[in-house]
């Protein structure tokens, strides 16, 4: 990798280019990095894509990480309250960035708890609206340190509703399930025709044997490519525009 592009510029522009074709759309985008790739993705090759200020507001050009419309980010466009949000998650106008605390093969997510769900180890924040979004959009995740602490042969609750359990359900219950990429700071992983994760491409300066050893079940690795490198207006915009304080950089380790 060129020393003078980092790994979180990397998974940044990896991450944006899960929003490529989205269109008109309300991106939904969880943590540092995926709020940075939905602003590039808006001023790049998605100018339709839909942000929120994260309160209760449309904004039509990306506000600064870490301000609202009410604080001085972002031009108003719509005013959207909590309740009207649902009806666009209904309507499957929504795409979805999320975390993930475990993740299996099948794009099972769990961000609820660790351990027996009857008495946790850990208790996390819940499934939050992972069933919601995973039954009626399409959803990606964005894991900020691959191990094979996330990358779990099983996982301990389901929040988001995997590949192997979408399948198994009968009639149009999961008509809209639609698990996307994994971006993580090793890799991009997409899913086989059988629905099991695979790597689509690996970071520059990560080995095939760095992801599996931090993944903790057999991962497909035979037609990773290289992950792209930003371009120099998406370096401009990453790092004059959208995140001029580097916060990238403490999600993404260097």
């Amino acid at each position: 990798m060129s020393s003078d592009i980092t790994r979180a510029e990397v998974c940044v522009t990896a991450c944006a280019d899960a929003w490529r074709g989205a269109g008109e759309i309300l991106a939904h985008a969880v943590g540092t990095v995926p709020a940075i790739s939905a602003r590039l993705a808006r001023l790049t090759f998605e100018p339709d894509l839909v942000l929120s200020d994260g309160e209760c507001f449309f904004v039509s050009d990306p506000p600064p990480l870490g301000k609202t419309a009410s604080n001085g980010g972002g031009t108003i466009e719509a005013w959207v309250p909590f309740r009207s949000i649902f009806d666009v998650l209904n309507s499957g106008r929504r795409h979805s960035m999320m975390g993930a605390s475990q993740i299996d093969r099948f794009g099972n997510q769990n961000i609820s708890a660790i351990g027996d769900w009857r008495k946790p180890t850990r208790q996390l924040i819940g499934v939050r609206g992972a069933p919601g979004n995973t039954v009626n959009h399409r959803t990606d995740y964005w894991v900020a340190r691959h191990s094979a602490r996330v990358f779990v042969e099983h996982v301990d609750v389901v929040s988001g509703v995997g590949n192997d359990r979408a399948a198994a359900e009968s009639g149009s219950t999961m008509k809209y399930h639609d698990l996307g990429v994994v971006v993580t700071d090793l890799a991009v992983l997409d899913y086989s025709a059988e629905g099991v994760l695979k790597v689509r491409s690996l970071h520059p300066g990560v080995s095939a044997e760095d992801v599996q050893s931090n993944t903790g079940f057999d991962i497909d690795t035979s037609s990773a490519t290289t992950t792209r490198l930003p371009s120099e207006e998406e370096l401009q915009l990453i790092r004059t525009v959208i995140d001029p304080t580097s916060l990238r950089a403490r999600e993404v380790r260097s």
